[in-house]
């Protein structure tokens, strides 16, 4: 089911399975800045990930020497969500921990995932709560999709320089990194750029970059040490993901706490982060 919040500027709907955004549209002209799903090219809009990032070896990982199963990106974005407020600019969406959940992720959390217009903005809260009564090994991220085209930029706050990590065809971190720019703030979006699939950044000086094309989208991705940016070569919409952890490489770790990237909480703690999207 969708939910719907809305200031002056925009209207936006979010689906309660996965508390996935679902749409972004201007009230002035009703542009939609948001990937409408295209099930020939790519099903997804704009999925949240947890408790883990990208891709497990065979799918699976240990915790205190039990062997778990998880697929890609993670349980949540699979769950119906349960709806605590949708009002007027705000929707918060609660995934809590049940039976279900415990047989492949085995700690007890609240995951709160806040949608919320601010002027011409739109901020995505991603909130995870530890109510395990010990430690809570995560990984939390996000993954919209915007609308856009081949030959548009993306252009980071800052002059960077940055190789990309990429995927094998398992989804596997390679132990290899590809130059991508130097000393520069501009990629451009082509389709050759995705044909080896997500870029998968790290190190960057810019909290923030711009979408630019026929629209203007300023994305804030704060402190996230991984940034994937990706679409399916030559469609016509771009994700950029902040990234609180990441794909597993080939090689085998006999613990999640030992997970690159893995974050971590202890009893009562809380984690939390956003991503913001203006409109210019």
């Amino acid at each position: 089911m969708y939910y719907r919040i809305e200031n002056e500027f925009f209207t936006c709907e979010i689906d309660d399975m996965g508390a996935q955004l679902h749409s972004l549209k201007s009230k002035d002209n009703g542009t939609e800045y948001i990937w409408q799903g295209n099930p020939d090219i790519w099903y997804g809009q704009a999925p949240v990930l947890f408790p883990v990032i990208g891709q497990l070896i065979n799918d699976k990982y240990f915790y205190n020497g039990k062997e778990y199963t998880m697929q890609k990106h993670g349980i949540a974005r699979k769950l119906p969500f349960k709806v605590k407020e949708c009002e007027g600019a705000k929707a918060v969406f609660s995934l809590e921990s049940d039976e279900k959940t415990l047989a492949s992720y085995p700690f007890d959390f609240e995951y709160l995932v806040t949608f919320e217009l601010k002027g011409k903005a739109l901020i995505n809260t991603m909130t995870v709560i530890n109510k395990t009564d010990g430690e809570m090994y995560f990984s939390v991220g996000a993954h919209p999709g915007f609308n856009c085209k081949v030959g548009d930029i993306i252009e980071f706050e800052q002059p960077e320089t940055l190789a990309t990590e990429r995927i094998d065809k398992e989804n596997l971190i390679i132990d290899e990194k590809f130059p991508l720019i130097e000393n520069s703030r501009e990629i451009v979006i082509t389709k050759e750029i995705f044909e080896p699939d997500a870029l998968i950044l790290s190190g960057m000086k810019s909290k923030k970059l711009r979408i630019k094309g026929e629209n203007e989208i300023e994305f804030t991705f704060g402190d996230c040490p991984f940034l994937g940016i990706w679409a399916k070569p030559g469609a016509p919409y771009v994700c950029i993901e902040p990234w609180y952890g990441v794909n597993d490489g080939r090689e085998v770790k006999d613990d999640i706490s030992k997970k690159r990237g893995i974050q971590h909480l202890d009893k009562g703690e809380t984690f939390e982060f956003n991503w913001i999207a203006e409109i210019l």
